[in-house]
């Protein structure tokens, strides 16, 4: 997986242990391999939070995370996170963070790509489950 560390194919002078070398993750590039829209895809692992990236266009589902807050940055085109107490609409390079247990619905009048920064298991439908849940699929 891209964002981590790959081997480089020689051994340390002080272990046994395997050198690796960092390798930055290009969002460009990550973001030309798929078209999938609302198919969430991991491109890097913080601890145990997963960046992701997905394409979206259309609305979503509502939903809530009970347990966890949720972040979203715009990377390309609009977003419009529509919540019960007002919409906040976002633009490339904004950011918002939708704190756990608020109801929200993302929706996307053009096609909008966006990164996403959550605990690993986090479910992209919340508690509203349904045909739309699906795992992220890692990126190489």
């Amino acid at each position: 997986m891209s964002g981590t560390y790959k081997t480089a194919g020689r051994r340390s002078r002080q272990s046994h242990t395997m050198i690796q070398q960092p390798v930055p993750v290009n969002l460009t590039d990550k973001l030309a391999q798929f078209s999938e829209l609302w198919s969430q895809k991991k491109i890097a692992q913080l601890n145990d939070y997963e960046v992701k990236l997905a394409k979206l266009k259309g609305e979503f589902v509502w939903h809530r995370h009970d347990d966890t807050d949720e972040l979203f940055l715009v990377l390309s085109g609009r977003l419009t996170l529509q919540l019960r107490d007002g919409d906040v609409t976002l633009g490339p390079g904004e950011l918002f963070v939708v704190p756990k247990g608020v109801e929200h619905c993302p929706v996307a009048d053009e096609e909008t790509a966006i990164l996403l920064f959550e605990p690993v298991g986090t479910a992209n439908t919340g508690d509203a489950g349904g045909s739309r849940t699906k795992a992220p699929e890692p990126l190489a």
